[in-house]
């Protein structure tokens, strides 16, 4: 009898077959999840090392999971100061999961095959239609190329004009570190900075070059990747596509919207704005317009703000961004989807109609899925946090649980004071906050075409349910 050993090899060949069935047996979306939470992990990992302290001590699991997590899910909120309490190293490592949360760390591996010669397959082109929240393959690896340039082009002349600001504040070194960090975070829509004591730029109110420069920022990567694409290549309004269109008017109505309505709310309020000048007042009622947007950096005290103002940021929070953005919520464009179709349904008409093009029905069943789940979601994680923090105001638990899912990271003071299970609850929020209504929509519509195929021409007997 003749006994044959397996080497090494063998078995390190075994492995990687086994790793390749796993990869290939997963959908995108699950692949995007185990790929964000890996991130996440990895980056908690880094923050616990005493190298990421200023105080040279090891960070706690649970505040080094969720900064890693705030940081990956471009939101923002913070139990430890940002600016005090981590090291170079760290606010390093929290400013590259910022950028590779934010552009999506598919757009990193994509570049990195490209750049290394490798070839991109089919399988790899679905995962980065996935991750970028693109209708076709076709030009995939191209737009993700525009997404990495793009961003470094937006970004480096971000912290050019910031440096202006910084430098002579801060000194060059530090002035310089500064600019870069917060025109990152601020075109990722993440709210971190490293002003010191949670106050981020409240001693900029005043300041125009501040203002504009993070306000632009804010926008350009809340916007979306393919809006921006159309603003340089195409131009001219009428000859873009109907999703920047809808884009653009859904954003430029939410920022005058916000800004008249702080300015009304906020204009003589002692705690916020009462005692700013006159233009002081225009560039942070405009600011505390744009910021809920996702993004989380402001210039009054969020925890002084009139209960009308309290309300109109959680709305602007839910709303966010809009799709293939830095940006989470549940996004402009299905908010605007759904407003047309009430005024269809008011109106009498059969089809909803924006630009001369009809809208889909499966376009307006998935914006109805991605704002239903919104809600239930939001609702469940304010009764786990109403819990979780027995002597909370309920304004500040909804506030918090409405920044976390929009990935805002704007706080009127509770997320530092949480309990251990309160930032485990708040941490689950922004990881589902980030990828939510972007894998739902793509899982849905999966679903929608799974159906179609295995039903064919077949139509089941028709039910009505009385509705209103």
């Amino acid at each position: 009898m003749v006994t044959i050993y397996v080497g090494d090899n063998t078995m390190v060949e075994k492995k990687r077959r086994s790793f390749k069935y796993f990869l290939g047996h997963r959908s995108p979306t699950e692949i995007l999840i185990c790929g964000f939470a890996l991130l996440i992990l990895c980056g908690t990992c880094l923050l616990m090392l005493p190298i990421s302290s200023r105080s040279g001590e090891g960070t706690a699991f649970i505040n080094a999971l969720f900064t890693a997590t705030s940081s990956v899910c471009v939101t923002g909120l913070v139990v430890v100061d940002t600016g005090t309490y981590w090291s170079v190293f760290g606010q390093t490592v929290m400013c590259v999961l910022v950028e590779i949360g934010g552009l999506g760390f598919m757009s990193f591996a994509t570049m990195f095959f490209v750049l290394a010669g490798k070839r991109i397959t089919i399988k790899d082109r679905i995962l980065i239609q996935s991750s970028v929240n693109m209708d076709s393959l076709s030009g995939i690896v191209k737009f993700v190329k525009y997404i990495f340039f793009s961003s470094i082009i937006i970004q480096t002349v971000g912290a050019l004009l910031l440096a202006l600001v910084f430098v002579p504040d801060f000194g060059l070194a530090t002035g310089i570190g500064y600019s870069v960090f917060h025109s990152v975070t601020s075109f990722c829509n993440a709210g971190f900075d490293l002003m010191g004591n949670f106050k981020s730029f409240t001693g900029y109110a005043d300041n125009y070059l501040l203002n504009i420069v993070i306000c632009s920022l804010i926008v350009l990567g809340g916007l979306g990747f393919a809006v921006t694409s159309d603003l340089i290549y195409v131009r001219k309004f009428k000859k873009m596509s109907m999703h920047s269109k809808v884009v653009l008017i859904s954003t430029g109505f939410l920022l005058v919207f916000g800004f008249i309505f702080f300015i009304i709310f906020e204009f003589n309020n002692p705690k916020t704005m009462g005692n700013l000048s006159l233009h002081g007042k225009f560039l942070a009622s405009f600011f505390q317009s744009v910021t809920p947007r996702t993004a989380g950096s402001n210039t009054i005290d969020i925890a002084g703000l009139t209960e009308p103002s309290i309300f109109l940021t959680i709305l602007l929070m839910f709303i966010g961004a809009s799709p293939g953005s830095t940006g989470g919520g549940v996004k402009t464009t299905t908010v605007a989807v759904l407003l047309m179709t009430v005024g269809s349904v008011l109106k009498g008409k059969k089809d909803v109609v924006v630009f001369k093009r009809t809208i889909l029905g499966p376009v307006i069943r998935r914006s109805l899925s991605v704002l239903v789940i919104a809600v239930g979601l939001v609702f469940f994680m304010i009764f786990v946090l109403l819990c979780t923090e027995p002597g909370a105001p309920f304004d500040a638990v909804v506030f918090e649980v409405m920044s976390a899912f929009g990935t805002v990271g704007l706080t009127m003071g509770l997320t530092p004071n949480l309990s251990g299970a309160g930032k485990i609850a708040i941490s689950l929020t922004m990881f589902i906050g980030r990828l939510g209504p972007l894998t739902i929509a793509y899982a849905i519509s999966r679903s929608e075409k799974h159906s179609r195929e295995n039903v064919g021409n077949i139509k089941l007997p028709e039910g009505n349910i009385m509705i209103g």
